[in-house]
């Protein structure tokens, strides 16, 4: 395991996943609810200066833009390793992002148990696409919706190579309903 002086990537709860699923919401209402700390590693990251989404990248096929973009995600990890490394924190840290990838987060955790991915239904995401006033003009937008279903499709095929739990957002939950069902998964976590 890499150096951690403080033990805060041993402690730390880690949500991934694809956009649109609620990640920030639910890491906020679950350090609400159980006093942690926070890290919002998209935040610090920037996603939307990620190759894929800068125009050059328009003409390029989504499997292009998958490739750089987890090139991305990587050397992301480190930088927000680093941060999270030095980051003395009397409790629990949950980490959330898009960009914490499974295959990544994995190789640090004591259990795969220390990590969920969250990703949305086909039809929860087409809900989201129609009710969201900030997507790109229609050409960049299907890129853009291919890029994102097969990173969340790594994702999931990642999580479940290495036995972390994967979560399906559907829309039926509320974000306090889908933080009931992240919180259950971290019990052991939340109650130590």
């Amino acid at each position: 395991m890499t150096s951690d002086p403080f033990g805060t990537l041993r402690k730390t709860l880690w949500i991934g996943g694809a956009p649109w699923t609620g990640k920030s919401t639910v890491a906020r209402l679950l350090a609400a609810r159980h006093g942690l700390a926070t890290y919002h590693h998209d935040d610090r990251t920037r996603p939307d200066t990620t190759p894929a989404d800068t125009t050059q990248a328009d003409d390029g096929p989504a499997g292009e833009q998958l490739t750089a973009v987890l090139a991305e995600f990587r050397q992301r990890f480190e930088s927000a390793l680093d941060e999270l490394r030095a980051w003395e924190s009397p409790r629990p840290i949950v980490a959330e992002g898009r960009g914490l990838r499974p295959e990544l987060v994995a190789p640090l955790v004591d259990s795969p148990s220390r990590m969920v991915v969250l990703v949305p239904t086909e039809l929860f995401r087409q809900h989201q696409l129609r009710h969201r006033s900030d997507e790109p003009a229609i050409p960049r937008q299907r890129t853009r919706l291919t890029r994102d279903r097969m990173l969340a499709a790594q994702a999931v095929r990642s999580a479940r190579e290495l036995g972390i739990r994967v979560i399906e957002i559907d829309g039926r939950l509320d974000p306090a309903g889908v933080t009931d069902v992240v919180a259950e998964h971290f019990r052991e976590y939340l109650d130590a």
